[in-house]
């Protein structure tokens, strides 16, 4: 049992303790242990779709939690508290939108609004069901930093719509990238059918992406991740397997931080390689590290060296998934689920079975108890004849990304790099919004080889970071019908759902003087997958990087410290996020004077392992 809370204050002090037992009362629990250490269920709640399956599956763990508690043989003598809930923001409904800063910022709100219930609660014991793509994260970071037994579920995924008119799998993402369509009553008959009941994303966007994450670093169960939000299972069989789960951790003194180690977050970022995974994956695994105790993610986890060499050489795409391919996570669960990704993975002898995992057991054990099935070849590849050859995901340095925080999801690109180049001249638009318009009013004016810049949309500049899903769509529809490759650069982010040749987290962001904020129209870009790096060639000319350099800096001085091309600031949400938020290579959370702040520190460095067999490029590089 988990080490109790001293509870003598509480025992003499009548105020403290009257609405404990009133909430015992009303809960029908047994008052007898409202000094016992207490468990409870939270999930979180907004308002789309995403959330609409949350509070009724809160609601059968917390029931059958309560059937649990007591004194009686086989039960646990735990104070029940009542279910919390957090709020957070659609990405779907505010792509486009300047409402679409909040969407990263939710993750941070989210994660205070579990810091504050987990902390001021007191609690010994968690299970968070959890949805969308941001929560998870600010979730999962809350529950790291509490370390105290805990488990996640994934609500679940939405299940494809179907287009009525060609019978085929539909979803959000082919919404967005039929708005410049010029039928109406064809976008609207894709609006009304490509997002039927409830659940999260369908396709391998950020949502499964990082379920997938979760449930790979340890912190969910496999078999739990896929299946859609509207299974049965969710309701009738999970709860009761996820309580004996965390009673379970709470025996064995397991705690998230024993769970979330180094070699664990090395699999989950190998995983998300395989699966073709959102570039968000690279901002929210430094906030999980730093959350886990690890100061530095490429210092401590993986570097950028070692993340491009796996991606490069070693870790294929083993999914034919959407947005880059065509089934859906429903299709994965069909197919036997992320385990199976998994299973393929471990015998290729590319993740380390020995981590432990929420259930008490290895990652290898819970593969191996699960039954888990081989790969089927249509779905789910096979690692020796994958669907890609390389992973899905690139990170750049360069002369524009010298944090070498860009990111090129490759498995999303549909052309433009010959001989693994691109070479093309920039067209500047300083915000998403003055790109929608131009898309909207003159998509002719538009070339090939066009290197879109967007910028002063970092986590500082926008503030928030948008997600650019809207725009990435849009582009992509416009290339397809003129069969002309249009890349994009910005110093915001994506959407798990955008395809293209997109490059996103640029670094250092415009609003903080970075070099894309030196970019004019007609400067050349190039994108070199060979050397991996992303460079403007007029900036090579220290005299011109100079010059364009002090124009910057005056027009920051003159405007009071705040370049004036910076998104405005209106509430104290985005007042919070200008002043606090870090470089995307650190996550783009929100910490105190820009220092990472990491509790309980841990170097786990030397816990790395070498696979038995060597890498598919034959080299014998740690991992």
């Amino acid at each position: 049992m988990a080490k109790k809370s001293k509870s003598v204050v509480f025992d003499s002090n009548p105020g403290r303790n009257a609405q404990t037992y009133g909430i015992a009362r009303e809960l029908g629990t047994d008052l007898d242990l409202i000094h016992e250490p207490s468990v409870g269920v939270m999930g979180t709640k907004g308002d789309s779709q995403c959330y609409m399956g949350v509070q009724r599956k809160v609601e059968a763990i917390h029931e059958h939690l309560r059937s649990r508690l007591g004194r009686g043989e086989g039960q646990m003598p735990m104070r029940l508290v009542q279910p919390e809930y957090t709020v957070a923001t659609s990405d779907g409904m505010r792509n486009g939108t300047r409402e679409m800063r909040y969407s990263l910022i939710g993750r941070e709100v989210t994660h205070d609004t579990v810091c504050e219930h987990l902390s001021a609660s007191g609690l010994e014991g968690t299970i968070a069901v959890v949805a969308c793509d941001k929560p998870p994260v600010g979730t999962l970071a809350a529950l790291l930093e509490h370390n105290r037994p805990a488990i996640i579920m994934s609500d679940g995924p939405i299940r494809p719509g179907i287009d009525s008119a060609t019978e085929q799998p539909i979803d959000i993402v082919t919404s967005f990238q039929v708005a410049g369509h010029p039928d109406a009553d064809y976008k609207k008959r894709i609006a009304r059918e490509a997002c039927p009941g409830y659940g999260s994303c369908g396709g391998m966007f950020t949502y499964n992406t990082m379920q997938t994450f979760i449930g790979v670093v340890g912190m969910q169960p496999l078999d739990m991740v896929a299946p859609p939000s509207d299974d049965p299972r969710r309701l009738k069989e999970f709860p009761e397997q996820l309580v004996s789960y965390l009673e379970g951790m709470i025996k064995r003194g397991h705690t998230p931080r024993d769970i979330v180690g180094r070699d664990a977050i090395r699999n989950a970022v190998i995983v998300s390689m395989a699966v073709g995974g959102s570039t968000n994956v690279l901002l929210h695994a430094p906030e999980i590290a730093r959350a886990a105790g690890f100061k530095s993610f490429s210092d401590d986890i993986m570097s950028p060296e070692e993340f491009n060499h796996l991606s490069q050489h070693v870790v294929p795409v083993l999914t034919d998934a959407r947005p880059y391919g065509v089934y859906s996570m429903v299709d994965i669960d069909e197919k036997g689920g992320v385990q199976v990704i998994v299973k393929a993975l471990m015998d290729a002898g590319l993740l380390n079975g020995d981590t432990l995992t929420c259930t008490g057991e290895t990652l290898a054990e819970q593969v191996a108890r699960l039954n888990t099935a081989d790969v089927d070849g249509t779905v789910i590849y096979p690692v020796e004849k994958p669907y890609k050859p390389t992973g899905g995901l690139r990170l750049l340095g360069g002369n524009l990304s010298p944090d070498y925080s860009a990111v090129l999801k490759l498995a999303g690109v549909e052309g433009g790099l010959e001989d693994n180049r691109f070479v093309g001249r920039a067209r500047i638009f300083n915000g998403e919004q003055a790109l929608l318009d131009a898309l909207e009013a003159s998509t002719d004016s538009f070339n090939n080889n066009d290197m879109v810049i967007v910028r002063y949309e970092g986590p500082s500049g926008a503030p928030g970071m948008p997600e650019m899903l809207d725009s990435t769509s849009r582009l992509t529809t416009l290339c397809r019908e003129r069969d002309i490759v249009v890349g994009l650069m910005t110093d915001g982010r994506f959407s798990g759902g955008s395809v293209g040749l997109v490059i996103g987290h640029v670094g250092p962001e415009a609003a903080i003087g970075g070099p894309i904020a030196l970019l004019q129209d007609g400067d050349e870009i190039v994108a070199d997958l060979n050397t991996n790096e992303l460079n403007c060639t007029e900036l090579q000319d220290a005299n011109t990087f100079n010059s364009r350099k002090a124009a910057w800096e005056k027009e920051v001085a003159d405007n009071d410290g705040v370049h004036p091309l910076c998104g405005e600031v209106n509430t104290r949400l985005l007042n919070r996020m200008r002043r606090s938020a870090v470089s995307a290579v650190y996550g783009a959370g929100m910490h105190p004077d820009r220092s990472l702040w990491v509790p309980e520190p841990r170097n786990d460095k030397k816990s790395g392992f070498v696979p038995q067999n060597k890498y598919r490029d034959g080299s014998q590089k740690a991992f």
